[in-house]
Parts: C-alpha cells; sequence; structure tokens
C-alpha cells in the first residue's frame, strides 16, 4: 500500500489535500497537533468514502516526537514506508518586526521551517532506499512577495522554498522530486482573521482561493505524471503576484 503523509492536516489545506489524496488511492496519515477531534473527523471522513486514513500525533518542531511517533507507525508497518510527504503544517503570530517579541519569532520559524527540516530528514531514507517519492512543501505568497506584519513567516516560508531548491537536486538521481506550492490568499481558519472583502479587491480573480484548489495541485505534484516536475515553487493566487 502507497502512503502519503499530511502534516497539519486536521483542518484548512492539510485536510483538503488529506482528502484529495485518499481519493486518489493513497493511505493517507494524519498528522496533527493537538485538535484530536478535527482529525478524527477527517479520518472518519475519508473512510467512510471508501478509503484508508490513520492518525499521527505529533509537533512538528519536536524532533524528539516525531522520531518516537514514526517509529511507532514503522512498528505497526514494518513492511511499508512513506513514499509521499506533504508538509503542510504551520503558524501565523503576525506582528510589525519592531514589536515582535523573541518567542512569536521563534515559534514561527520553528513550526514552520524546523519542522520542514526534522520530518522531511527523517523520511527521506526509505524513499531514496526505495527509489521513489515525493515531497512538496506547502509554503505561501508571504514568503515569495513578503507581506508586512509577517517578517517571521515570510522569513520560514521563503526559507523553505530554499530548501526545496537545494534538496531537489540531492535526491533527484533516486527518482525522488522535492517541489512547492506558495497559496496566496485561502479561506481557511488561518486567514479567518484577515479583511476579506477588502484583500479581494487586490486580487485579480476577484476572490480567495479554496482550499481544495490548492489540494489539486499538490495532488498533480504527488502523481506520476508529474515525474519530471522537480525543484519548483508553484502559486496559486488567484494573480495577485506573477
Amino acid at each position: 500500500m502507497n502512503y502519503a503523509l499530511v502534516t497539519g492536516a486536521s483542518r484548512g489545506i492539510g485536510k483538503a489535500v488529506a482528502m484529495k489524496l485518499a481519493q486518489m488511492g493513497y493511505a493517507v496519515v494524519i498528522g496533527f497537533l493537538k485538535n484530536t477531534e478535527a482529525a478524527e473527523k477527517v479520518r472518519d471522513e475519508i473512510i467512510s468514502k471508501g478509503g484508508n486514513a490513520e492518525l499521527l500525533q505529533f509537533d512538528i518542531s519536536q524532533p524528539e516526537q516525531i522520531e518516537k511517533a514514526l517509529a511507532a507507525w514503522q512498528d505497526k508497518h514494518p513492511e511499508d514506508y512513506v513514499s509521499i510527504l506533504v508538509n503542510n503544517a504551520g503558524i501565523r503570530d503576525d506582528n510589525l518586526l519592531i514589536f515582535m517579541r523573541d518567542e512569536q519569532w521563534q515559534h514561527v520559524i520553528d513550526t514552520s521551517l524546523n519542522g520542514f527540516f526534522y520530518i522531511t530528514r527523517r523520511l527521506l531514507k526509505d524513499m531514496l532506499t526505495h527509489r521513489h517519492g515525493r515531497i512538496i512543501n506547502v509554503t505561501s505568497l508571504s514568503g515569495i512577495k513578503g507581506l508586512p506584519g509577517q517578517a517571521n513567516y515570510s522569513a520560514a516560508k521563503a526559507a523553505v522554498i530554499g530548501a526545496t531548491k537545494a534538496l531537489a537536486q540531492e535526491v533527484a538521481a533516486r527518482k525522488v522530486t522535492v517541489n512547492a506550492v506558495a497559496p496566496g490568499f485561502i479561506a481557511t481558519d488561518m486567514t479567518a482573521d484577515l479583511d476579506e472583502k477588502e484583500l479581494k479587491k487586490l486580487i485579480p480573480l476577484g476572490r480567495f482561493g479554496k482550499p481544495e484548489e490548492v489540494a489539486s495541485l499538490v495532488a498533480f505534484l504527488a502523481s506520476d505524471e508529474a515525474a519530471y516536475i522537480t525543484g519548483q515553487t508553484i502559486q496559486i493566487n488567484g494573480g495577485l503576484y506573477t
């Protein structure tokens, strides 16, 4: 069975990606931090539609938790490996840099950047051994354009884009691809505090995107049809920034 691990999969873009990959026939491992009820709902919805899904709880910013959770998963699946990794988990904690507290900077970097490093390093060996893998990093318009009030988030996401380009070259010979998707404004819990009415005026397509639209792009990059695409960052932003 082919397994896909999606971090931050209990809601928003992560949930939509998990649902889409399950529709494609992958057994989905739903990575989540603390919202057990929401994660269970995603799992149950996938199973009710004939898919395969299971939960895996860990803090993406803590390498010891990642190691413990994945070791336990591998004990239960000795013949399997995660062939698709979607690094979706991330947090915002916005503030103007002059007012930004140390913990605001560190927390966002730990989750959105360091978490990518810890879990990707942990799962990469099996992909290389099996000579097949897909790593898709969910970054952001913020990491390309930069957004005021998001120096921490912009820094983290820009760093992941740089790491995507470097890692893609390291692992290509083993038929592992590494790509990033950079959503603009997507209607999720993470953007619920933004002024959608005003921001829509800036978007040529005149609306926020849907999580399912991002999921469709991730699913394509995870597929065999995208085997010759690697090291890329694909924007999905309604024309807001090109």
